[in-house]
């Protein structure tokens, strides 16, 4: 009996060991790649952009300094090298926060937005850089003697590019904090702030904001705001109504953070993933004519949040919600099929202690695997962190890179991925999950037994696109006619 009794005790804690180390295994979703990240020091980072900096034809994380320099960081010989040696945009007095790129003048090259604050709120010293570039030069537009009188001399936070008459040439809405909007476009060769024609210069305290294809066929915007309600700009014909109210993403008692478009139910169409700081987080999806949070009490729970990134990090055909939260452990959720939040428990890229500010993601080196920067800092100086996904080696990937017809990287379209399991939209991003914007790709995971592939891509001016796809493992990069 007792041989019996030891025998079984010894197979129940044999079970217990691999349940235990099971369990283990599964926490570490992601791989710390800090280590490449070359002269790696501590510094005050805020927002992160993807683009191709050198014109090169790859891209660059383009990491803003709070009174460090600005970086341009490129994977090379195994390493993510800093390029930029060009003072205007390093740019250390300036204090940037926000940045984003994309093609305002129709040449086919992303010019750079970098939102300088020096102050909390209202009126700053300093004004913000819209960088182009010309001989392999870096030049700043607002610093020509034409562009003065319209300089952005207010406190802001976030940047998104807008396609608003859908014909390429976008224009970059600020968001200010304690001043009114800013919407830049180039007309008669000159930077017009043209917000208040476009009904878009409220005064509020400005966070996030995203662009793309919410509610119509052109660039509509989602403004997370904070001290007053969301704005929803929905396009009419390149003009903006604000409809947060009638669609119910005002959220007027809660104050706007982290925000992304994710197609939550992976039925075609985008919805709105945002968060509030130390507020209930959202998952609004559109039923019939208005937004429903659909997040469960583990999402919706209050956090410290900052930057939301949706992305299929594993390749596994279902994206993951990234949460980079401030001075307190991030989170991280799968989305199921039914809009159905998972929770992964993880310890590489948890940063209990982390003063995460900023992240985005792309695949820098090439590989078919998103990494996920994140940029730290605010009150306490700390060096940036890299993660990747541990990818089972069997999953595949499709990543779709679409360009508009003077050949820049479309922002603001939707790519949609149809097969016999799924029809998922991504949006081609245009800014600003919380001061940051990701790579212009739509980037997929795929799933098991997944087949006949198609992919849809909506343009900006609500055109649409429709062709086969008859092999994974590439990016595929179509231009629009």
């Amino acid at each position: 009996m007792f041989i019996k009794k030891m025998k079984n005790l010894t197979r129940y804690l044999i079970l217990i060991f691999f349940v235990i180390l099971t369990n283990n295994t599964r926490a570490e979703f992601f791989e710390d790649l800090s280590k490449i990240i070359e002269n790696n020091e501590k510094r005050l980072s805020y927002g992160i952009s993807v683009t191709d900096f050198n014109m090169d034809g790859n891209y660059e994380f383009l990491v803003t300094g709070f009174g460090y320099p600005n970086l341009a960081l490129s994977f090379q010989d195994g390493k993510l090298k800093n390029l930029n040696q060009q003072k205007i945009f390093s740019d250390t007095l300036k204090r940037t926060i926000g940045v984003a790129a994309c093609d305002i003048d129709k040449d086919g090259f992303e010019e750079i937005y970098f939102l300088n604050t020096d102050t909390y709120s209202g009126d700053k010293k300093y004004s913000d850089r819209l960088l182009d570039i010309e001989d392999n030069n870096y030049f700043d537009l607002f610093e020509l003697e034409k562009n003065k009188e319209n300089l952005n001399l207010t406190a802001g936070r976030s940047v998104v590019c807008v396609d608003r008459k859908g014909d390429g040439e976008y224009g970059v809405y600020v968001a200010n904090y304690g001043g009114p909007t800013r919407f830049y476009e180039i007309e008669d060769e000159l930077i017009k702030d043209k917000a208040q024609s476009l009904n878009l210069d409220s005064i509020t305290g400005g966070r996030a904001v995203v662009s793309g294809h919410i509610l119509s066929d052109r660039a509509d915007v989602f403004a997370a705001n904070e001290r007053g309600a969301n704005y929803l700009y929905k396009n009419n014909n390149g003009n903006f109504e604000d409809v947060a109210f009638d669609y119910r993403v005002d959220d007027s008692i809660q104050n706007g953070r982290g925000t992304a478009l994710s197609d939550i139910y992976y039925r075609g169409r985008l919805d709105i993933l945002s968060g509030n700081w130390l507020g209930y987080h959202r998952a609004w999806v559109l039923e019939k004519n208005e937004f429903k949070d659909i997040g469960n009490k583990d999402f919706d729970k209050p956090s410290r949040i900052r930057t939301i990134i949706s992305a299929d990090f594993d390749n596994d055909g279902f994206d993951e919600v990234f949460m980079n939260n401030i001075a307190e452990p991030n989170k991280l959720f799968r989305i199921k099929d039914d809009g159905k939040f998972e929770q992964i428990n993880f310890q590489v890229g948890l940063e209990a202690k982390g003063y995460g500010t900023g992240a985005a993601v792309a695949d820098i080196d090439n590989d078919g695997v998103l990494e996920l920067l994140v940029a730290r800092g605010e009150s306490k100086e700390q060096p940036l962190t890299l993660y990747k996904a541990k990818v089972d080696k069997e999953n595949k990937y499709l990543r779709i890179k679409p360009l508009n017809k003077y050949g820049a990287p479309a922002r603001g379209a939707t790519v949609t991925l149809i097969t016999n399991k799924r029809k998922h939209s991504k949006t081609i991003d245009a800014g600003s999950g919380y001061l940051c914007q990701m790579e212009p790709v739509a980037h997929y995971g795929i799933r098991k037994n997944e087949k006949n592939f198609k992919v849809e891509v909506k343009w900006t001016n609500g055109t649409k696109k429709l062709f086969n796809v008859s092999e994974l493992n590439q990016t595929i990069t179509i231009k629009q006619k």
